[in-house]
């Protein structure tokens, strides 16, 4: 069994919004499967599906962003999982808009998300998909938690869907055939 949990904030206030880059993309992912998010335990929501004959979770925390390690810990414990077997998807504002990278571990950089996640799991390996938010100016005087809640303009809602919502379900796929 594997298990993709995509990282956001729950309430329609912060959809489309930066923060909930982990959201969107799994929100494409289950589309692409043709699941819905309609299975609940107490801090998160999920889908199941099946994939080349191995059960997928996919989950969104139902927990503010700073406690999604609530979420990914109670995954564990019903499910039974095995850290090799989750992949987080999360923003990072350290990376240009657009760029996805794959990590097999590491650090939680500035995201408070995945502190949150590696602090109640204990372990720093936990494959990861960051996808880039970064569009600020040099300049700007924009702070850190407003630019992450500040929603998406419409010409990056189309960037979100036809280009880099694509490539992260490559990352997924590339994740499932491991």
């Amino acid at each position: 069994m594997k298990c993709i949990i995509g990282l956001g904030n729950i309430g329609n206030e912060y959809n489309n919004t930066r923060h909930n880059m982990g959201f969107m993309c799994l929100d494409y992912f289950a589309q692409k499967m043709n699941v819905e998010f309609t299975k609940k335990l107490k801090k998160c929501i999920y889908a199941e599906c099946t994939i080349n004959g191995e059960k997928v979770i996919i989950a969104k925390p139902t927990t503010f962003m700073n406690l999604s390690g609530e979420a990914v810990v109670e995954l564990m414990n019903w499910f039974k999982l095995q850290l090799e077997d989750i992949c987080v998807i999360y923003d990072d504002v350290d990376l240009p808009f657009g760029s996805v990278r794959y990590r097999e571990k590491g650090s939680s950089g500035t995201h408070n998300g995945m502190r949150n996640i590696l602090q109640l799991v204990g372990n720093q390996n936990l494959k990861r998909i960051r996808v880039g938010i970064e569009q600020r100016d040099e300049n700007s005087r924009i702070e850190l938690y407003d630019f992450v809640l500040s929603k998406y303009s419409k010409n990056d809602l189309e960037k979100i869907e036809k280009e880099i919502c694509p490539i992260v379900k490559e990352n997924i796929d590339n994740f499932l055939t491991k």
